[in-house]
Order: structure tokens, then C-alpha cells, then sequence
């Protein structure tokens, strides 16, 4: 059985590594996505229900498909 839980904390463990690799800090993300860095930090640990529209924004700006987001 998969757990909500677990499928947050996944993506925002992708997204966290993302992030990284493209040499953001968490402040630097959430301006070039226009939010909070309060957010992208609850993100990051699996604390936040994303909405579809903002997951997909946030893969967008990161250039990843969403499939690698759930990997």
C-alpha cells in the first residue's frame, strides 16, 4: 500500500535534489517560482500538499518531466 506520506516526502526529496543540481538555494528557488521559502521548505521535507498546478509549475522551472518527480 503507498502512503500519502511517502509520496510527499518522495517529491520533495526530488525536487530538494533538482534544486541542487541546478545550484539554488531554497531562497533562490522560491523567487524564480514566485513563492514563499517557507513553502519550498515544507515542500522539500513532505510537510505541504502540493496542488497539480503547482507541482507542475515547479517541474517546469526545474526542466524535469514529471515521471522523474515520482522516481
Amino acid at each position: 500500500m503507498i502512503l500519502y506520506t511517502d509520496v510527499l516526502k518522495k517529491i520533495g526529496k526530488n525536487i530538494r535534489i533538482e534544486r541542487i543540481r541546478h545550484g539554488w538555494s531554497q531562497e533562490q528557488f522560491a523567487e524564480i517560482a514566485n513563492v514563499h521559502t517557507n513553502y519550498i521548505g515544507k515542500i522539500e521535507r513532505g510537510e505541504q500538499n502540493l496542488t497539480l498546478k503547482s507541482l507542475v509549475s515547479l517541474i517546469n522551472i526545474l526542466e524535469i518531466p514529471i515521471a522523474e518527480i515520482l522516481k
